[in-house]
């Protein structure tokens, strides 16, 4: 079986896999999986939350950690424009930590998942050598959003504001305190599931959530689609920290929001005609599909090649 990726070593690994697999597999490479049942469609999706990868149990409370872990994969479920169901989590943890965390951990989870209305179905303990998540999250869409389907002349937008993550990172690593709106958009992300569900109805062709980064994440969306995206980063709504966090690193703002990755925001297509009124979140349009392949990165009327994050680079 093959799928269509954007570049990178994480996603030549994923395509090796599905290689592997070949006809055992189905329906790989969008958000979620998409299963027919009955007269609807259930979305279902799995994300890992790793202790120094993802995330520094200095840096965040237990229950922030659940909160993310459980937001990251209940974006997938936005991306598919479903509604969430149910959240299982299967938690690994050293031995000598207290007793109480897995407790506090899962408070988090459920305070996720009571904001999209969503409970807790169950999940896995086990000990192991570093504090994990794995989170699988199960939905349901009337009219599911896949990473295919973007035509030429539709337009691109993204939800709420970019790279306020990545900024509370960057503080972080250099040992300073995040300003406080980027602390809050990297440990407590909203799951955009009111507004996949908006995107759906309103006639969205092609949506993916940000998990990766906007530079990364765009490439999946054009590959699957099967078109270039041409995006304009001034256009950019820049989330809090970032102007301090890119005038410490010498980059533009937009740059750095469009590179950072876990704010969890939506990018999809609307076709030019459909004016998005009535969006629950801030929407903004920042590009267009054309024909051709790939992406291209336009700021201030110049090319630019920018990597998001990859796990193998």
């Amino acid at each position: 079986m093959s799928i269509s990726l954007g570049p990178g070593a994480e996603f030549d690994r994923i395509r090796a896999i599905a290689a592997t697999l070949g006809a055992r597999a189905r329906g790989l490479g969008d958000d979620c999986a998409l299963v027919e049942l009955g007269a609807g469609t259930v979305a279902l999706s799995v994300d890992a939350s790793v202790d120094g990868v993802h995330f520094r149990r200095d840096w965040l409370a237990p229950r922030e950690i659940g909160w993310r872990a459980a937001a990251g994969a209940l974006s997938d479920l936005a991306a598919a424009g479903a509604s969430a169901r149910g959240v299982l989590v299967a938690i690994t943890l050293p031995r000598d930590d207290p007793a109480e965390l897995p407790a506090e951990l899962m408070a988090g989870v459920g305070a996720v998942a009571d904001s999209v209305g969503a409970a807790v179905w169950g999940g896995d303990l086990t000990a192991g050598p570093v504090l994990s998540l794995a989170v699988t999250v199960v939905g349901e869409a009337s009219r599911p959003l896949r990473r295919g389907g973007a035509s030429p002349g539709d337009r691109l937008w993204v939800s709420g504001t970019l790279g306020g993550a990545r900024a509370a990172l960057l503080a972080w690593l250099d040992g300073r305190d995040p300003d406080p709106g980027a602390r809050a958009r990297f440990a407590r992300p909203e799951p955009r599931t009111g507004l996949g569900q908006w995107a759906a109805a309103a006639g969205a062709t092609a949506a993916i959530d940000l998990s990766d980064g906007l530079a990364g994440d765009a490439g999946h969306l054009a590959a699957a689609s099967g078109v270039r995206l041409v995006v304009e980063l001034d256009r950019l709504p820049v989330g809090p920290g970032v102007a301090r966090e890119a005038a410490s690193a010498g980059e533009p703002p937009p740059t750095l929001a469009a590179r950072g990755g876990e704010d969890y925001e939506l990018l999809f297509t609307l076709p030019a005609e459909v004016e998005p009124t009535g969006a629950p979140v801030p929407l903004t349009a920042i590009g267009r599909v054309e024909r051709g392949e790939g992406v291209r990165l336009v700021l201030e009327g110049t090319d630019v090649t920018l990597q998001s994050f990859d796990h193998f680079r």
